[in-house]
């Protein structure tokens, strides 16, 4: 029971998004066209929540993922779709405000 609630809120241990960053990982931000043109992560993916399943021909499982959007909620289900469908190394950076301040 323990475990599960870690796991939905995303409580464990920490990940080193910089260093994730300077691996090369892949920053995609999941908000809407309109929110991202407001402000992103440079260099990141702009793939909304509801276009994700269908652009995952974009992604490569062997890559480090991290999602973010506004404030962690649909990065957060970002992660959980990526992980549903086999790619292993994918991390809610949260806010992309968050991400950004790691690069």
């Amino acid at each position: 029971m323990i475990n599960t609630l870690k796991k939905i809120f995303g409580i464990g241990p920490k990940v080193d998004l910089a260093q994730l960053i300077k691996e090369g990982a892949i920053i995609i931000d999941v908000r809407s066209k309109g929110e991202y043109a407001n402000g992103h992560v440079k260099g990141s993916i702009n793939i909304p929540l509801d276009q994700l399943g269908s652009n995952l021909a974009k992604l490569k499982k062997e890559k480090a993922i991290i999602t973010c959007c506004a404030s962690g909620m649909r990065s957060g289900v970002a992660k959980s779709q990526l992980k549903g469908k086999g790619y292993e190394n994918v991390y809610n950076g949260g806010s992309w405000m968050n991400v950004n301040s790691y690069k």
